[in-house]
């Protein structure tokens, strides 16, 4: 273990700012009376977000506000390495994760700047103050190396150009938001999905999901306002038509988002031919919901296949307590693939067409 000593020069005195003050005591009063040392650690994190590091009057402060002697609290700060002991710059410290698997990515790259445009040792002020850092064991980010760390925010998937980048924000006061700095999503493959990809292994529902531009699509959307619906032609009585079983159409009233009838999909009377498409090969389709799908005028894979998002939404609307289904088990795409004539192997052994 290396040996950890308080800085040489020391200021005179240390006080917590009113604010800093205040928001330790609500800290204090977690603990029960007689253990308020348990606030030892946050206190001089509280410490060093204030200065920037930690000084033998601030160790002090500490002790006395905790009613701790002045050697406990000593013990902590150079036991933890998370507290700095020496001044660190006026603007950022930069922590450099220098193990293996950063070093295999470059790291030795991003101390070399380090040394160059900051100062030639760790801990070392850089000429104008602004700037100092140090090498620092794994900081857990070993996917996205290399990386650095800076104050509470890590900077990942760096370059000598990115890294260069973050010095030069940090020094205008506006660096780059942190994470990774080559566009990847947090430590999602850099070279997209490569496992997991086939629906035919599942239903496929949750291929990609976690991107974020995905959420968005997941998440709830205000229905659209309804234009005015065109009049029926008088030739013919169209498809929509066709009543909804009372049941189900109960269940769709209840719906605050309902969408309206103007998005009912193509329905019929009865399977074309007289025979219905095994809609069971859908994944997430049993019996009973084939046989609710049958009332609603639904028979045939490309019916399914033709619709919109909003005829989904409106079909999805009237199952009843099987809401949900269509939309979170994908039916569009799953028929689409059905009218070719593929068949999920894991169903009755069909195989592809």
């Amino acid at each position: 273990m290396s040996v950890r000593r308080l800085h040489s020069e020391q200021p005179e005195s240390f006080a917590f700012t009113e604010e800093n003050a205040a928001y330790l005591q609500k800290v204090i009063a977690r603990y029960p009376e007689g253990r308020q040392a348990s606030a030892v650690i946050p206190a001089l994190m509280v410490v060093q977000s204030q200065e920037g590091w930690i000084s033998r009057p601030a160790i002090e402060t500490v002790a006395k506000l905790l009613d701790m002697p002045d050697i406990r609290v000593l013990e902590v700060a150079t036991f933890y390495t998370q507290f700095q002991l020496s001044p660190v710059g006026r603007k950022a410290h930069i922590q450099v994760c220098g193990t293996t698997p950063c070093r295999l990515r470059g790291a030795d790259e991003i101390i070399s700047i380090c040394k160059n445009r900051l100062a030639a040792h760790p801990f070392e002020l850089s000429a104008d103050g602004d700037f100092s850092w140090e090498e620092v064991e794994c900081a857990g980010a070993c996917v996205n190396a290399p990386m650095v760390t800076v104050g509470k925010d890590t900077y990942e998937d760096l370059t000598a150009d990115t890294f260069n980048a973050l010095i030069d924000g940090l020094a205008a006061g506006n660096p780059p938001a942190p994470g990774p700095q080559n566009g990847r999503f947090f430590s999602a493959p850099g070279n997209g999905d490569t496992s997991l990809t086939d629906p035919a292994l599942y239903d496929g529902s949750a291929v990609g999901k976690y991107r974020a531009f995905d959420r968005e699509e997941l998440s709830p959307q205000p229905a659209a306002p309804a234009p005015a619906a065109p009049a029926p032609a008088a030739s013919a009585k169209p498809a929509e038509e066709k009543p909804v079983p009372k049941a189900v159409e109960a269940q769709g009233q209840a719906d605050s988002e309902k969408v309206p009838d103007q998005h009912k999909p193509s329905l019929l009377e009865a399977a074309r031919g007289g025979k219905a498409d095994d809609l069971k090969l859908i994944h997430g389709v049993g019996p009973k919901l084939e046989e609710l799908l049958h009332k609603l005028g639904i028979y045939h894979f490309d019916q399914i296949a033709s619709w919109n998002e909003m005829n989904l939404r409106w079909v999805d609307q009237h199952l009843g307590s099987f809401r949900g289904r269509a939309l979170r088990d994908k039916w569009i795409e799953q028929s689409t693939k059905l009218t070719t004539g593929w068949r999920p192997s894991n169903k009755d052994g069909d195989k592809p067409a």
